[in-house]
């Protein structure tokens, strides 16, 4: 028999201790041993927790419980995880996690305290989505080009909501929340930084980069107006939140932003509160990983095969790397990716000012690929829509200030990556 301890029994922690339990012989029929949920810890111990598990609020109890031989953390939250795991990993005991930023933050300094201790994270990224493990083993012996992420089912609703139904950010993300999707304050999710945890541990099994989120470039849904949707479906794409990691030369991209895709792609099918990671790799070519990205039960799913994963003596290391890269790849700086570029600007409706624009993209470089004129509410004025050929980030933001002086253009400039 196995025991765990569970710090954190919430909605994941309690459909884990459920599943265990509804699907105790099935789940030993493949681990080889029981599994058993032997004391979980919660901040409020009187809540109702559905379960019939041993409750305490403080997490010694399970540190210090020589029976448990894996703890399950899904706490929340940074440092105080990183506290209670490392003395988990210390004290020899086996570590699944659900907790992304924990691990944006910690991951390569928990590798070296875990050693061949088991820290296992496959919830922590996409759900129930089996991504880790499919850069980890099934894409092994390829080298990775690139990484493209729908992993947050908040923003893949809303936009989803935009383009089928031409709803405003306002009203649809007041909907999200009243139906559960969203927080009440729906940052983390909505400015994009839930993707680039999710995106920074990806990189790190695909190609050994230490980066922090403060190291990458983050762009969230915010300013995505009815304008740019219609364009969108006018000129073919879709709109969606993406983590994108690619392989360029010796350096990779790292980024979370809006991006324009095309509605043919296979990401780009991916609608409402599912997530997606396509993968390209160099042997295997594109593979797509799809399903529920959230929610009790499909997480709860993930950590359970974790726990499986360590009973059955998988040695997996926490990072995929027995050993270091040779030349590892660097991390190229955001002024450094190139790609196509979409951009809204309001503008006098007069004569001259296409050409005082064109000018200014010219001296960067710049050239257009398309455009759309739209009117404005405002007499005098007009909406202009331009897609450019692929440029470098650097130029098109040193053209998008040199922009904004000119006395034709109105408001903030907005843009849109566009991938192809």
């Amino acid at each position: 028999m196995v025991k765990i301890g569970i710090l954190g029994v919430g909605t994941v922690g309690e459909s884990v201790a459920r599943i265990l339990k509804e699907n105790g012989d099935i789940i030993e029929a493949r681990a080889g041993k029981r599994i058993v949920v032997e004391h979980g810890v919660v901040r409020d111990i009187k809540r109702d927790r559905g379960v019939d598990i041993r409750l305490s609020t403080d997490a010694n109890d399970i540190l210090d419980n020589g029976d448990i031989d894996i703890v399950v953390e899904l706490m929340g939250g940074v440092e105080e995880p990183y506290r209670v795991v490392k003395e988990a990993l210390k004290r020899g005991k086996g570590v699944v996690t659900a907790n992304k930023a924990l691990l944006a933050y910690h991951r390569y300094e928990l590798q070296e305290i875990a050693k061949d201790t088991p820290l296992m994270y496959e919830a922590s990224t996409a759900g129930g989505i089996p991504i880790i493990g499919a850069l980890k083993s099934g894409l092994s012996a390829n080298h990775i080009l690139s990484i493209q992420g729908i992993m947050n089912g908040t923003t893949n609703y809303m936009l989803t909501k935009m383009i089928r139904e031409g709803a405003d950010y306002d009203s649809v993300l007041k909907e999200a929340q009243d139906l559960g999707y969203a927080e009440a304050d729906p940052t983390f999710d909505v400015g994009g930084f839930d993707t680039a945890h999710k995106l920074l541990i990806l990189a790190s099994l695909a190609y050994g980069i230490e980066a922090k989120p403060e190291d990458i470039l983050i762009e969230g849904i915010e300013n995505i107006s009815t304008v740019d949707v219609s364009f969108a479906k006018e000129f073919g794409y879709e709109i969606k939140l993406l983590g994108i990691a690619k392989k360029v030369d010796s350096g990779v991209e790292l980024r979370v932003h809006p991006t324009m895709i095309g509605r043919d792609s296979m990401i780009a099918k991916v609608d409402g509160v599912m997530n997606a990671v396509s993968v390209i790799g160099d042997a295997v070519g594109e593979t797509m990983y799809y399903g529920a990205g959230a929610g009790g039960d499909a997480t709860a799913s993930a950590v359970i095969a974790d726990i499986v994963d360590i009973v059955r003596g998988n040695t997996t290391p926490m990072l995929g790397y027995k050993r270091g890269l040779e030349g590892r790849l660097e991390l190229l700086s955001q002024d450094d990716i190139v790609t196509n570029y979409y951009l809204r600007m309001e503008v006098d409706d007069r004569s001259g000012v296409l050409a005082q624009i064109t000018d200014i993209l010219g001296q960067f470089d710049i050239s257009i690929e398309s455009m759309l004129q739209k009117p404005h509410r405002e007499k005098g004025r007009v909406k202009l829509l331009f897609t450019t050929h692929r440029c470098r980030e650097a130029k098109i933001q040193k053209a998008i200030e040199r922009l904004k002086v000119l006395d034709c253009i109105y408001r903030d400039i907005y843009m849109i990556r566009i991938e192809k």
